[in-house]
């Protein structure tokens, strides 16, 4: 049992800060600049959550703030929330307006990224992803047994979940509030932020996208920014964007 509960944890926060740091502000808006081993660390703990290609993953996301809630955007619940749940992962090709190599061609050169990236077959991607996260929690089997094994299974299982939650409830008025009066319809959720480490302050983050604080009041806990911080304290990051520090005065606040 202990070994399970300390397997969970861990791994949990692996995969949600992964997602977090490495794939979203890291690798998709550029908010944080690292030495590569840490950034793959944190890349590598979202990859094996099932959050899929990185270079997929920045361009389906960079589309969803340039097109925040329009026709283009890739996840917006204005299509339907089963839709912006998980529909649109039913995709075989990019449509033609994400192509990327015009949206992410800074990411698209890295040859780790470009190898899970399979040239654009986004089945063959999944695939890999797939493929990789099996041999994985194998390898977890073998190595220290069925409890690690299955924490592995349910730590991924949530932390794959949660981002498909957060396009779907942190895009609908009555689920929270809204700090700043962006165009589209994002909005900050207390509670998932908790279990997200940070990523549901949604409309603080479409407010400052290029920002690697979301939560910017007292009370908005973010707990990727904090262990971004140590991690600068300690020389492994070199520089976070901060949007309290550069806050555009263009932003209406409500």
């Amino acid at each position: 049992m202990v070994s399970f509960a300390v397997a969970f944890v861990l791994l949990y926060f692996w995969h949600t800060l992964g997602t977090s740091i490495g794939y979203h502000r890291l690798l998709t808006h550029r908010a944080v600049r690292c030495f590569k081993p840490v950034e793959y660390f944190f890349v590598v703990g979202g990859y094996l959550c099932l959050e899929g290609s990185p270079i997929w993953w920045a361009t389906m996301h960079r589309a969803h703030h340039r097109y925040a809630d329009t026709d283009l955007d890739p996840h917006t619940p204005r299509k339907g929330l089963l839709y912006a749940y998980n529909g649109w992962l039913n995709r075989r090709e990019y449509p033609e307006h994400l192509a990327p190599e015009k949206i992410c061609g800074d990411i698209v050169s890295d040859p780790f990224y470009a190898f899970l990236e399979q040239g654009g077959h986004l089945r063959k991607a999944s695939q890999l992803c797939f493929a990789i996260n099996v041999i994985f929690r194998i390898v977890l089997l073998f190595v220290f047994g069925v409890p690690v094994l299955i924490a592995s299974i349910l730590a991924g299982v949530l932390a794959h979940q949660l981002p498909l939650l957060i396009n779907v409830i942190c895009h609908i008025h009555r689920f929270g509030y809204r700090n700043f009066d962006t165009k589209d319809d994002s909005i900050n959720v207390w509670w998932m932020a908790l279990l997200t480490v940070g990523e549901s302050w949604h409309n603080n983050h479409h407010a400052f996208p290029g920002s690697a604080r979301f939560g910017l009041k007292a009370h908005e806990f973010d707990c990727s920014w904090l262990c971004l911080r140590v991690l600068k304290f300690f020389g492994l990051v070199q520089k976070l964007n901060d949007a309290k520090k550069n806050a555009s005065p263009s932003l209406q606040q409500v």
